[in-house]
Protein backbone atom coordinates (compact mmCIF):
# COMPACT_ATOMS: atom_id res chain seq x y z
CA UNK A 1 0.00 0.00 0.00
CA UNK A 2 1.14 3.51 -1.23
CA UNK A 3 2.31 5.55 2.16
CA UNK A 4 -0.73 8.56 0.84
CA UNK A 5 -3.27 5.63 1.12
CA UNK A 6 -2.96 5.94 4.86
CA UNK A 7 -5.07 8.47 4.96
CA UNK A 8 -7.90 7.21 2.82
CA UNK A 9 -11.42 7.27 4.65
CA UNK A 10 -12.77 3.54 4.79
CA UNK A 11 -15.25 2.96 1.97
CA UNK A 12 -17.98 1.69 4.79
CA UNK A 13 -17.75 5.19 6.77
CA UNK A 14 -18.36 7.48 3.47
CA UNK A 15 -20.95 5.88 2.10
CA UNK A 16 -22.73 6.33 5.27
CA UNK A 17 -21.26 10.05 5.90
CA UNK A 18 -19.64 12.08 3.17
CA UNK A 19 -20.77 10.44 -0.68
CA UNK A 20 -24.57 11.54 -0.48
CA UNK A 21 -23.02 15.30 -0.78
CA UNK A 22 -23.26 16.51 -3.95
CA UNK A 23 -19.74 17.54 -4.52
CA UNK A 24 -18.67 13.79 -4.17
CA UNK A 25 -21.62 12.32 -6.26
CA UNK A 26 -18.72 12.19 -8.66
CA UNK A 27 -17.08 8.86 -6.62
CA UNK A 28 -20.38 7.05 -6.20
CA UNK A 29 -21.23 7.75 -10.03
CA UNK A 30 -17.67 6.10 -11.02
CA UNK A 31 -18.40 3.30 -8.37
CA UNK A 32 -21.99 2.40 -9.87
CA UNK A 33 -20.11 3.00 -13.88
CA UNK A 34 -17.58 0.13 -12.76
CA UNK A 35 -19.56 -2.65 -11.12
CA UNK A 36 -23.14 -2.33 -12.94
CA UNK A 37 -21.50 -1.66 -16.46
CA UNK A 38 -23.98 2.02 -16.35
CA UNK A 39 -23.34 5.42 -16.72
CA UNK A 40 -25.02 7.34 -14.18
CA UNK A 41 -25.66 11.21 -13.34
CA UNK A 42 -27.12 11.15 -9.78
CA UNK A 43 -29.77 14.02 -8.93
CA UNK A 44 -30.57 13.82 -5.63
CA UNK A 45 -30.15 11.68 -2.38
CA UNK A 46 -33.68 10.13 -1.17
CA UNK A 47 -34.63 8.52 2.59
CA UNK A 48 -31.92 6.28 4.06
CA UNK A 49 -31.14 4.88 6.89
CA UNK A 50 -28.40 7.95 7.51
CA UNK A 51 -30.51 10.67 7.35
CA UNK A 52 -33.56 9.52 8.27
CA UNK A 53 -35.30 10.52 12.76
CA UNK A 54 -35.01 7.27 13.85
CA UNK A 55 -32.73 4.88 13.40
CA UNK A 56 -34.45 1.89 14.74
CA UNK A 57 -37.15 2.16 12.36
CA UNK A 58 -36.74 -0.93 9.89
CA UNK A 59 -38.19 1.12 7.36
CA UNK A 60 -35.08 2.60 6.20
CA UNK A 61 -31.95 0.11 6.43
CA UNK A 62 -30.17 1.26 3.76
CA UNK A 63 -27.37 3.55 3.77
CA UNK A 64 -27.82 5.64 0.70
CA UNK A 65 -30.93 5.42 -1.78
CA UNK A 66 -29.80 7.73 -4.66
CA UNK A 67 -32.30 8.73 -8.10
CA UNK A 68 -30.97 9.42 -11.23
CA UNK A 69 -31.90 11.74 -13.91
CA UNK A 70 -33.74 9.55 -15.41
CA UNK A 71 -35.36 8.79 -12.42
CA UNK A 72 -33.68 5.35 -11.63
CA UNK A 73 -33.13 4.37 -8.03
CA UNK A 74 -29.61 2.84 -6.84
CA UNK A 75 -29.71 1.38 -3.21
CA UNK A 76 -26.09 0.95 -1.89
CA UNK A 77 -25.46 -0.92 1.32
CA UNK A 78 -22.33 -1.80 2.88
CA UNK A 79 -22.76 -4.32 5.70
CA UNK A 80 -20.19 -5.09 8.43
CA UNK A 81 -22.15 -7.77 10.25
CA UNK A 82 -23.63 -11.02 9.56
CA UNK A 83 -27.45 -10.79 9.20
CA UNK A 84 -29.38 -14.13 9.33
CA UNK A 85 -32.06 -13.00 6.79
CA UNK A 86 -29.72 -10.57 4.94
CA UNK A 87 -31.12 -11.20 1.33
CA UNK A 88 -35.01 -11.32 2.50
CA UNK A 89 -33.88 -7.39 3.55
CA UNK A 90 -31.88 -6.21 0.55
CA UNK A 91 -36.14 -8.08 -0.89
CA UNK A 92 -37.86 -5.40 1.16
CA UNK A 93 -35.93 -2.40 1.03
CA UNK A 94 -35.86 -2.62 -3.03
CA UNK A 95 -39.73 -3.23 -2.49
CA UNK A 96 -40.03 -0.23 -0.49
CA UNK A 97 -38.11 1.52 -3.31
CA UNK A 98 -40.32 0.42 -5.64
CA UNK A 99 -43.96 0.94 -4.10
CA UNK A 100 -42.61 4.46 -3.12
CA UNK A 101 -42.43 6.07 -6.74
CA UNK A 102 -46.39 5.71 -6.81
CA UNK A 103 -48.85 8.12 -5.22
CA UNK A 104 -52.74 7.15 -5.11
CA UNK A 105 -54.02 6.78 -9.18
CA UNK A 106 -50.50 7.28 -10.51
CA UNK A 107 -50.20 4.50 -13.82
CA UNK A 108 -47.61 1.80 -12.95
CA UNK A 109 -45.42 2.68 -15.97
CA UNK A 110 -44.21 5.62 -13.67
CA UNK A 111 -42.60 3.06 -11.89
CA UNK A 112 -38.60 3.20 -12.77
CA UNK A 113 -35.66 0.68 -12.16
CA UNK A 114 -34.26 -0.35 -9.12
CA UNK A 115 -30.34 -1.47 -8.96
CA UNK A 116 -29.58 -2.32 -5.35
CA UNK A 117 -25.97 -3.45 -4.41
CA UNK A 118 -24.66 -4.64 -1.62
CA UNK A 119 -20.78 -4.53 -0.04
CA UNK A 120 -20.68 -7.51 2.05
CA UNK A 121 -17.95 -7.50 4.33
CA UNK A 122 -18.48 -10.95 6.06
CA UNK A 123 -18.88 -14.63 4.77
CA UNK A 124 -22.10 -14.43 2.96
CA UNK A 125 -22.80 -18.10 1.19
CA UNK A 126 -20.86 -20.08 -0.65
CA UNK A 127 -18.94 -18.86 -4.27
CA UNK A 128 -15.51 -18.94 -6.02
CA UNK A 129 -16.51 -15.46 -7.19
CA UNK A 130 -16.40 -11.89 -5.16
CA UNK A 131 -19.17 -10.52 -7.80
CA UNK A 132 -22.94 -11.50 -8.14
CA UNK A 133 -25.70 -10.29 -10.24
CA UNK A 134 -29.17 -11.55 -10.03
CA UNK A 135 -31.69 -10.05 -12.29
CA UNK A 136 -35.31 -11.34 -13.83
CA UNK A 137 -36.58 -12.88 -16.75
CA UNK A 138 -38.91 -14.47 -18.06
CA UNK A 139 -38.05 -17.65 -19.61
CA UNK A 140 -39.97 -20.16 -22.10
CA UNK A 141 -40.48 -23.47 -20.21
CA UNK A 142 -39.96 -25.94 -23.10
CA UNK A 143 -38.44 -23.44 -26.04
CA UNK A 144 -36.07 -21.93 -23.31
CA UNK A 145 -36.15 -18.76 -25.11
CA UNK A 146 -36.01 -15.03 -23.35
CA UNK A 147 -39.52 -13.44 -24.09
CA UNK A 148 -39.57 -9.97 -25.31
CA UNK A 149 -41.56 -7.27 -24.50
CA UNK A 150 -44.18 -5.63 -26.82
CA UNK A 151 -47.49 -3.51 -25.98
CA UNK A 152 -49.90 -1.20 -27.80
CA UNK A 153 -49.52 2.15 -26.81
CA UNK A 154 -51.96 3.30 -24.84
CA UNK A 155 -55.18 5.76 -26.75
CA UNK A 156 -57.79 7.62 -26.28
CA UNK A 157 -60.86 6.13 -26.26
CA UNK A 158 -62.01 8.87 -28.86
CA UNK A 159 -58.86 7.46 -31.17
CA UNK A 160 -59.91 3.71 -30.17
CA UNK A 161 -63.67 4.67 -31.52
CA UNK A 162 -61.54 5.85 -35.05
CA UNK A 163 -59.75 2.45 -35.25
CA UNK A 164 -56.46 3.70 -34.24
CA UNK A 165 -54.56 0.66 -33.97
CA UNK A 166 -50.96 2.01 -33.35
CA UNK A 167 -48.26 -0.43 -32.03
CA UNK A 168 -44.60 0.26 -30.05
CA UNK A 169 -42.86 -1.48 -28.36
CA UNK A 170 -41.77 -0.91 -24.23
CA UNK A 171 -38.70 1.50 -23.94
CA UNK A 172 -37.15 -2.05 -21.93
CA UNK A 173 -36.42 -4.80 -24.32
CA UNK A 174 -36.82 -7.88 -21.45
CA UNK A 175 -38.26 -8.16 -17.90
CA UNK A 176 -34.90 -7.41 -16.62
CA UNK A 177 -35.24 -3.96 -18.30
CA UNK A 178 -37.93 -3.62 -15.52
CA UNK A 179 -37.41 -5.58 -13.10
CA UNK A 180 -34.78 -4.80 -10.18
CA UNK A 181 -31.44 -5.99 -10.19
CA UNK A 182 -29.68 -7.06 -7.04
CA UNK A 183 -25.84 -6.98 -7.27
CA UNK A 184 -23.32 -8.57 -4.14
CA UNK A 185 -19.80 -7.64 -3.82
CA UNK A 186 -18.24 -10.08 -1.53
CA UNK A 187 -15.45 -8.45 0.07
CA UNK A 188 -14.11 -11.65 2.01
CA UNK A 189 -14.09 -14.08 -1.30
CA UNK A 190 -11.65 -11.02 -3.44
CA UNK A 191 -8.05 -12.54 -3.59
CA UNK A 192 -6.01 -11.71 -6.42
CA UNK A 193 -5.41 -8.24 -7.84
CA UNK A 194 -6.31 -8.21 -11.94
CA UNK A 195 -5.52 -4.97 -13.84
CA UNK A 196 -8.95 -3.53 -14.96
CA UNK A 197 -10.92 -1.21 -13.00
CA UNK A 198 -13.34 -2.98 -11.33
CA UNK A 199 -10.11 -4.96 -9.44
CA UNK A 200 -8.35 -1.73 -8.43
CA UNK A 201 -12.27 -0.90 -7.00
CA UNK A 202 -11.92 -3.91 -4.95
CA UNK A 203 -8.12 -2.75 -3.67
CA UNK A 204 -9.94 0.52 -2.37
CA UNK A 205 -13.09 -1.58 -0.71
CA UNK A 206 -10.92 -3.95 0.58
CA UNK A 207 -7.23 -3.19 1.37
CA UNK A 208 -8.49 1.05 1.65
CA UNK A 209 -5.89 1.19 -1.65
CA UNK A 210 -5.72 3.71 -4.33
CA UNK A 211 -2.99 4.07 -7.10
CA UNK A 212 -1.64 7.36 -7.65
CA UNK A 213 -2.05 7.44 -11.46
CA UNK A 214 -5.52 5.74 -11.20
CA UNK A 215 -7.83 6.56 -14.07
CA UNK A 216 -10.80 4.23 -12.82
CA UNK A 217 -13.95 6.42 -12.63
CA UNK A 218 -14.28 7.82 -9.36
CA UNK A 219 -11.38 6.24 -7.67
CA UNK A 220 -9.12 9.53 -8.78
CA UNK A 221 -11.92 11.82 -7.21
CA UNK A 222 -12.13 9.22 -3.90
CA UNK A 223 -8.24 9.87 -3.80
CA UNK A 224 -8.47 13.66 -3.70
CA UNK A 225 -12.03 13.77 -1.70
CA UNK A 226 -11.95 11.32 1.18
CA UNK A 227 -8.50 12.31 2.83
CA UNK A 228 -8.40 12.11 6.51
CA UNK A 229 -6.17 15.02 6.36
CA UNK A 230 -8.95 17.02 4.78
CA UNK A 231 -11.29 16.64 7.35
CA UNK A 232 -12.13 19.18 10.45
CA UNK A 233 -11.40 18.03 13.56
CA UNK A 234 -15.19 16.98 14.59
CA UNK A 235 -14.72 15.18 11.25
CA UNK A 236 -12.18 13.16 12.05
CA UNK A 237 -13.56 12.63 15.87
CA UNK A 238 -16.38 10.84 13.83
CA UNK A 239 -14.62 8.98 11.80
CA UNK A 240 -12.14 7.49 15.28
CA UNK A 241 -15.28 6.85 16.74
CA UNK A 242 -16.44 4.41 13.53
CA UNK A 243 -12.99 2.62 13.55
CA UNK A 244 -13.32 2.23 17.15
CA UNK A 245 -17.28 0.81 16.32
CA UNK A 246 -15.93 -1.62 13.90
CA UNK A 247 -13.03 -2.98 16.20
CA UNK A 248 -15.91 -3.24 18.85
CA UNK A 249 -18.10 -4.65 17.14
CA UNK A 250 -16.02 -7.28 15.89
CA UNK A 251 -14.45 -8.06 18.89
CA UNK A 252 -18.15 -8.67 20.33
CA UNK A 253 -19.04 -11.11 17.80
CA UNK A 254 -15.95 -13.21 18.49
CA UNK A 255 -16.15 -13.10 22.20
CA UNK A 256 -20.24 -13.83 22.01
CA UNK A 257 -19.22 -16.41 19.15
CA UNK A 258 -16.92 -18.21 22.27
CA UNK A 259 -18.88 -17.75 24.99
CA UNK A 260 -22.15 -19.32 23.34
CA UNK A 261 -20.57 -22.16 21.72
CA UNK A 262 -18.99 -23.19 25.46
CA UNK A 263 -22.02 -22.23 27.12
CA UNK A 264 -24.70 -23.51 24.42
CA UNK A 265 -22.53 -26.84 24.02
CA UNK A 266 -23.12 -27.51 28.26
CA UNK A 267 -26.51 -26.53 28.12
CA UNK A 268 -27.00 -29.24 25.24
CA UNK A 269 -25.88 -31.95 26.95
CA UNK A 270 -27.61 -31.41 30.03
CA UNK A 271 -30.87 -30.60 28.66
CA UNK A 272 -31.17 -31.34 25.07
CA UNK A 273 -30.24 -29.65 21.75
CA UNK A 274 -33.07 -27.61 21.38
CA UNK A 275 -32.01 -26.02 24.43
CA UNK A 276 -28.63 -25.93 24.01
CA UNK A 277 -29.46 -23.52 20.89
CA UNK A 278 -31.83 -21.37 22.75
CA UNK A 279 -28.72 -20.64 25.45
CA UNK A 280 -26.55 -19.71 22.61
CA UNK A 281 -28.64 -17.54 21.29
CA UNK A 282 -29.27 -15.95 24.90
CA UNK A 283 -25.58 -15.57 25.15
CA UNK A 284 -24.75 -14.11 22.14
CA UNK A 285 -27.63 -11.33 22.75
CA UNK A 286 -26.26 -10.65 26.25
CA UNK A 287 -22.33 -10.08 25.21
CA UNK A 288 -24.00 -8.18 22.19
CA UNK A 289 -25.88 -6.00 24.79
CA UNK A 290 -23.06 -5.58 26.95
CA UNK A 291 -21.06 -4.03 23.74
CA UNK A 292 -24.09 -1.17 23.06
CA UNK A 293 -25.11 -3.05 19.82
CA UNK A 294 -28.26 -1.87 17.93
CA UNK A 295 -31.14 -4.18 19.68
CA UNK A 296 -32.34 -4.91 15.94
CA UNK A 297 -29.19 -6.22 14.98
CA UNK A 298 -29.16 -8.60 17.96
CA UNK A 299 -32.99 -9.73 17.04
CA UNK A 300 -31.80 -10.57 13.59
CA UNK A 301 -29.13 -12.20 14.44
CA UNK A 302 -30.52 -14.35 17.65
CA UNK A 303 -33.79 -14.75 16.55
CA UNK A 304 -35.14 -13.71 20.03
CA UNK A 305 -38.04 -11.26 20.26
CA UNK A 306 -37.16 -7.45 21.72
CA UNK A 307 -38.61 -8.40 24.93
CA UNK A 308 -36.51 -11.27 25.31
CA UNK A 309 -33.55 -9.35 24.79
CA UNK A 310 -34.84 -6.59 27.25
CA UNK A 311 -35.03 -9.08 29.75
CA UNK A 312 -31.40 -10.14 30.16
Amino acid sequence: MEKENEFLVRFDFAIKNMLRDKKNFDILEGFIEVFLGKKCKIQEILESESNQEYADDKFNRVDIKAKDTKGEIFIVEVQTTRYTYYLERILYGVSKAITEQLGNGDKYGNIKQVFSISVVYYDLGEGDDYFYECKSDFYGVHSHNILKLNRREELTLEEIKNGDTRKFKYEAKYAHDIFPKYFLIRINAYKKFIADAMSEWMEFLKNNSIKSDTTVPGLQAAKEKLNTLKMTKAERISYERHLDSIRNEKEAFWTAETDAYAAGEEKGRAEGIAEGKKQQSIEIARNFKKAGIDINIIAENTGLTIEEINAL
